[in-house]
């Protein structure tokens, strides 16, 4: 039993501890020969801090778009928690993703458990279904910022040692296809072979309560609400991103496509699980500017400063967001 527990604390500090040392890592191999000095010069005088306000403002916009389109997948499952307690939720959400990424996804379910007495496994569902919506509008982007910008894409691929035509032989080769088929038949057999266990028999109603969550989607009213909501997740990060090039004189020449190229890039990136992306992003975002005739440094300079403050008001809704959760829930 001791073993147990043991084995479980262990595992516990080793989701929270690699997230970190993987991005602290990757920030030391990106920063490494890096002046800071010259970050503080760029904030003293160097940054126009009304366009980070207004950067800032689409980040909580974004938050308050998914809370509200939540509440539209939870609906055919005959759930209606408040609104405010889902966009809080997704508030603290984000936060606990900070500490532990991907722990948010839990926690946001856990959130609207408590207070509005929510299915867990249910709410959980409609979480997965809307990370597959996003993946599928992320897709949409990259697709078509792809096409208009292939010339980019090449050369960052390029940069970072990517080679495209190996991947694009390996997904039309028949061995692939082979391996992919023997695979899913190794998953199909262990399947049937578990499938009258005890442990997957109490397992059975979860995943049922989790699969009703993600089909619900089918199901909700709303759909041109929806869609509506889905569009203003994805403009008000796009435009938190986007409106920072404009805070600083290095980056405020470059466009409209140059910014879709970096958003798509560093969206990608954060897929890597660090902390809100730390690392990954920065190295993403500094190798596309710099393809763009930005300076290394002054790239550098402002991947370090737009993900130090957005990160910073992920912090911020995170504490108002468990703040608030209590006043607004009071008992009569």
């Amino acid at each position: 039993m001791e073993g147990t527990n043991r084995k479980k604390i262990g595992n516990r500090v080793l989701q929270v501890v690699f997230p970190f040392l993987l991005g602290a890592a990757i920030l030391c191999w990106t920063y490494r020969d890096f002046n800071f000095q010259r970050v503080g010069d760029v904030l003293s005088g160097g940054v126009d801090y009304a366009w980070i306000l207004l950067s800032l403002v689409f980040g909580v916009t974004a938050n308050l778009f998914r809370g509200w389109r939540w509440t539209l997948a939870l609906e055919p499952l005959g759930e209606y928690p408040k609104k405010s307690n889902c966009v809080y939720a997704i508030f603290v959400s984000y936060a606990a993703n900070l500490v532990i990424p991907r722990v948010g996804e839990v926690s946001r379910c856990g959130v609207l458990a408590r207070y509005d007495g929510v299915s867990f496994p249910k709410s959980l569902g409609t979480v997965v279904s809307e990370r597959l919506i996003d993946t599928l509008c992320i897709g949409l982007i990259a697709g078509v910022t792809l096409l208009v910008q292939a010339p980019v894409f090449a050369s960052f691929f390029q940069e970072t040692g990517t080679n495209v035509e190996r991947y694009a032989e390996v997904l039309t080769s028949v061995h692939f296809y082979i391996l992919l088929a023997c695979v899913l038949a190794i998953l199909l057999l262990v399947f049937f072979l578990i499938r009258n266990v005890s442990v997957f028999a109490k397992l059975k109603g979860l995943v049922k309560n989790i699969w009703l969550g993600i089909i619900a989607l089918k199901d909700v009213k709303h759909v041109p609400l929806y869609l509506i909501y889905t569009v203003g997740i994805w403009g008000s990060y796009f435009l938190e991103f986007y409106l920072t090039f404009y805070a600083f004189d290095f980056t405020a020449h470059l466009g409209i496509m140059a910014g879709m190229v970096m958003f798509v890039v560093g969206s990608i990136a954060v897929i890597v699980p660090t902390p809100n992306g730390a690392g990954p992003w920065h190295f993403a975002v500094i190798t596309m500017m710099m393809l763009y005739g930005v300076g290394k440094e002054d790239a550098a300079i402002f991947a370090l400063l737009v993900h130090g403050i957005q990160t910073f008001l992920l912090i911020l809704l995170g504490i108002y967001g468990l703040s608030a959760l209590p006043f607004t829930n009071k008992t009569k």
